[in-house]
C-alpha cells in the first residue's frame, strides 16, 4: 500500500507539471501565433477571455465526473485532450477559428486541472498529512519547463506547428503513461461518510459542507484575483510608475512568480505545523503587506521586496482552499473543487481587467489599494477553514493514524 500510494503521489506531481507545461507551451507561443494570425493585442486580449470561458466550463463538468467516475479515468483522459488541443491555436488562420481553438483548448485545460486537483485531495488524505502546496509548486514548474521545451525547438528550427504538436504529443504519452499509478476508485466516498453519519443531512450530504464550500470559493476568488492582477500589471507597475527599463521591469513578475514557487515548496511543513487556517490568514496579511509596499513606496528596491511578499503570502493560500473544498465531503471532492476552482478563475481573469478599470480612476499603484483590501478580507474570513473543512481533514487524517 505505501509503495502505490508514493506512485500515486509521483504520478500527481507528474500531471501537475504536464498541465503548466501544456499551459506555458501556449503561452510562450502567444506572439508566433498573434503574428500568424494577423491580429492586435486587443483582439488577442478578447479572444483570450474565451479561453478563460473554456476553462471555467470544463473545471465545472469535470468535478462531478471525477466523482462519479474517478480520477484514474477523468484525470488521464483531461491529459490526452488537453494534449492534443494544444496544436489548435497554431493551426488557426484567422480569428474565428483561433477562437473556437482557444475555447477547446481552454475546456480540456480545465478539465485537467479540476480532476488533478480532485485526486491531489485524496492523495492528501491518504498521506494523512499536507501534500497540497508541493502539487502547485510544481505546476509553476511546468511553465518554466514550456519555456525550456520553446526554446530547444526554436534553437532546432522547428516552426509554431511542429513545435506545438510535438509538445502536445509527449504530453498524451505522459499522461497515459502515469494512468495505472492513480488512487482507484473509491466507489463510495462511503468510508469517511459513513464514519461522519452524525454530521450528515438527511439528503446524505454533509450538514453545512455547501455553504461553507461557496465560502471557499469567494476567498479563492479574492485571491486568485490577486494573482490575475499581478500576474499583468507587475512589470507595467516598475515601467509606467517607476520608470524603469523594460529588462528591469520585466523582473518583476519573475520576482512574483519565483517567490510563489518557493513559498508552495515550504507550505505544506507550515500547514503540519500551524494548520491551514494560520497559512491562509498570515499569508494573507504578508501578501496585504506586499501590495501595500508596492502600491505606495516610491523606490524600486520597494517595488520588488513588496512583489516577493506578495507572491510569497499569497503561494499558499489557494492550495489551502482547494484542499479544504475537496475535504469538505470526499464523496463530492472533484465538484466541491470545480466550485472552488472555477469562481476562483473567474476572479483570476477578472484581477487584469477590474485593475485596467480603476486606472481611468486612480493611478496604476493607488489601484493595487484594492487588493490590499481583498487581501486583508482574506485574512480576516481564513476562520472559514477551522469551522468546517479544517476540522473533517483533521478527524480524517486521524483515522489513517496520524
Amino acid at each position: 500500500m505505501e509503495r502505490s500510494l508514493r506512485a500515486a503521489r509521483v504520478a500527481t506531481y507528474v500531471y501537475f507539471v504536464l498541465c503548466g507545461t501544456l499551459m506555458g507551451a501556449w503561452v510562450v507561443h502567444i506572439p508566433a501565433v498573434e503574428e500568424r494570425v494577423g491580429i492586435s493585442h486587443a483582439t488577442l486580449g478578447g479572444l483570450l477571455v474565451l479561453l478563460g470561458l473554456g476553462a471555467f466550463g470544463g473545471m465545472r463538468m469535470a468535478g462531478p465526473l471525477t466523482d462519479r467516475l474517478g480520477a484514474r479515468v477523468v484525470v488521464p483522459v483531461g491529459g490526452v485532450l488537453c494534449g492534443a488541443t494544444l496544436v489548435l491555436p497554431g493551426l488557426a488562420r484567422d480569428p474565428w477559428t483561433l477562437a473556437g481553438a482557444l475555447f477547446v483548448f481552454g475546456f480540456c485545460n480545465g478539465c485537467l486541472d479540476v480532476s488533478m486537483n480532485a485526486h491531489a485531495v485524496h492523495v492528501e488524505k491518504a498521506y494523512g498529512r499536507p501534500v497540497m502546496s508541493g502539487f502547485h509548486a510544481t505546476f509553476s514548474v511546468g511553465g518554466v519547463l514550456a519555456s525550456l521545451v520553446a526554446a530547444s525547438a526554436a534553437s532546432a528550427g522547428l516552426d509554431l506547428v511542429a513545435s506545438m504538436a510535438a509538445t502536445g504529443a509527449v504530453g498524451m504519452v505522459i499522461a497515459l503513461a502515469s494512468a495505472p499509478a492513480l488512487l482507484p476508485t473509491d466507489p463510495a466516498g462511503t468510508g469517511a461518510r459513513a464514519a461522519d453519519e452524525a454530521e450528515a443531512s438527511p439528503t446524505g450530504t454533509r450538514r453545512g459542507s455547501g455553504g461553507r464550500v461557496w465560502l471557499l470559493a469567494v476567498l479563492a476568488l479574492m485571491v486568485m484575483l490577486c494573482e490575475g492582477a499581478a500576474n499583468d500589471w507587475s512589470a507595467l507597475h516598475l515601467k509606467d510608475v517607476l520608470g524603469a527599463p523594460a529588462s528591469t521591469a520585466a523582473f518583476a513578475y519573475g520576482t512574483f512568480a519565483a517567490a510563489m514557487t518557493i513559498g508552495r515548496l515550504v507550505t505544506d511543513g507550515l500547514v503540519a505545523r500551524f494548520g491551514s487556517p494560520a497559512i491562509l490568514r498570515h499569508g494573507s496579511a504578508m501578501a496585504a503587506v506586499g501590495i501595500t509596499l508596492v502600491a505606495l513606496g516610491p523606490w524600486m528596491w520597494a517595488a520588488f521586496a513588496g512583489w516577493a511578499l506578495f507572491g510569497l503570502g499569497l503561494s499558499g493560500c489557494v492550495p489551502q482552499l482547494f484542499s479544504a473544498a475537496g475535504h469538505a465531503d470526499p464523496a463530492a471532492a472533484g465538484a466541491n473543487v470545480s466550485r472552488v476552482a472555477g469562481l476562483g478563475y473567474v476572479g483570476m481573469l477578472a484581477g487584469p481587467a477590474v485593475i485596467g478599470w480603476l486606472t481611468h480612476l486612480v493611478a496604476l499603484n493607488h489601484a493595487f489599494v484594492l487588493l490590499t483590501l481583498l487581501c486583508v478580507t482574506t485574512a480576516v474570513g481564513a476562520g472559514v477553514l477551522r469551522i468546517g473543512p479544517e476540522r473533517t481533514r483533521r478527524s480524517e487524517m486521524a483515522r489513517v493514524g496520524h
